[in-house]
Formats: C-alpha cells, sequence, structure tokens
C-alpha cells in the first residue's frame, strides 16, 4: 500500500518534524524568530522560509507531512530530488510573499506558520503531470481525476479566501505555493531559450 519515500521527501518531512519538536520543546521561543509575521518590527526575512517547517499542531503537522508524501514522492520520481526540493522551497517562499501581501492588504497582525503553500504547490504540479490519475477525496470518499481535485480544491481556497471562512487558515498562502508552483513550472517548459 504505502511505496518507499524518495530522499528529498524523507528530508523535507524530517525537516518539518525535528522543527515541531523544537516548537514542542521551545514553544513561544522559536515560534517568535521563526514565524512568518505581518510587515513590522517582528517581521525578518528569513521567516519568509523558515514559517514553512514551523505548524500550529500536531495534526497541522500530520496532514502537511501526508500531501507532501502522497503528491511530492511521485514528483521526486519524475524531476529529482534536487528539482524538486527547488520547486518546493519556491512554492513555500510565493505562499509566504502572498500571505504578507494580504496581512498588509488586511492589517492582520497574526503570525503563519505551516508547509501548506507548498504542498498546494506540489498538488498543483501533480495536477499537472498526471491529470488523468484518480485521487480519492478523503471527506467524503469521491474518487476523480487529479486535474479536476486539484481545480476544485484551488477554486475553494478562493472561495473561503474571499469570503473569510475558516479563519485562522492562509487562505492565499496555499493559493500563493500554487501560483509560484505554476509559474515555475511555465519557466521550465520554455526550455534552454532562457
Amino acid at each position: 500500500m504505502f511505496r518507499p519515500i524518495p530522499p528529498g521527501t524523507q528530508t523535507l518531512i524530517g525537516l518539518n518534524v525535528i522543527a515541531f519538536a523544537l516548537q514542542t520543546m521551545l514553544g513561544g521561543d522559536l515560534l517568535g524568530p521563526l514565524a512568518l509575521w505581518p510587515f513590522g518590527p517582528q517581521f525578518w526575512p528569513w521567516q519568509i522560509l523558515t514559517y514553512g517547517f514551523l505548524h500550529g499542531s500536531l495534526m497541522h503537522l500530520l496532514f502537511n507531512m501526508f500531501g507532501l508524501y502522497m503528491f511530492g514522492s511521485d514528483i521526486e520520481a519524475v524531476w529529482g530530488q534536487r528539482r524538486y526540493i527547488i520547486y518546493y522551497l519556491v512554492c513555500v517562499v510565493s505562499a509566504g510573499l502572498a500571505q504578507l501581501l494580504v496581512t498588509w492588504l488586511t492589517g492582520s497582525i497574526y503570525p503563519t506558520v505551516g508547509a501548506s503553500g507548498g504542498v498546494f504547490g506540489l498538488l498543483l504540479a501533480f495536477g499537472m503531470m498526471f491529470p488523468k490519475r484518480v485521487v480519492m477525496l478523503l471527506i467524503p470518499p469521491i474518487p476523480m481525476p487529479a486535474w479536476l481535485f486539484v481545480t476544485l480544491y484551488g477554486l475553494i481556497e478562493l472561495y473561503l479566501g474571499i469570503t473569510r471562512t475558516a479563519s485562522g487558515v492562509a487562505h492565499f498562502a496555499h493559493l500563493g505555493g500554487m501560483v509560484g508552483g505554476y509559474l515555475m513550472i511555465r519557466y521550465a517548459r520554455s526550455g534552454p531559450r532562457r
């Protein structure tokens, strides 16, 4: 049932688990300087990347790591470890930039944590690379092709972000991860001209 986890995906999962363990032990001491804070006195440039390795709860971590394993393993098998990790990190950064823009526009004062932006970038890549592969929703259990799953998930995130439903969830960071991933895939597909 479970396939072997490729080394890049293992590394990313390992870093997230280690960061969560440190968070659990150190609490706010780690969260303060590494979470993504809105522009202001608590914001530091490295937070655009480090926030993607922190999580708000064990369930948050488990869902993100399951998504990383589920979608990332196949992508890494096609792209290779180096390209895969670069892609993932670009998605985390683009998600962070999108979240900074939203917090600036809305005046939010809350920090952002989680690998979801990177995972949403992987979700987009999976849908583009394996559009006809069947993905099973968890709740309710409905099978659908990957392209439809990705499209619906993106539209749901957009709706939830615009309506501000499910507060405390960085919907636009998720979309930012997808946009950054899409731009990187388009850039790679443009070939050696660039």
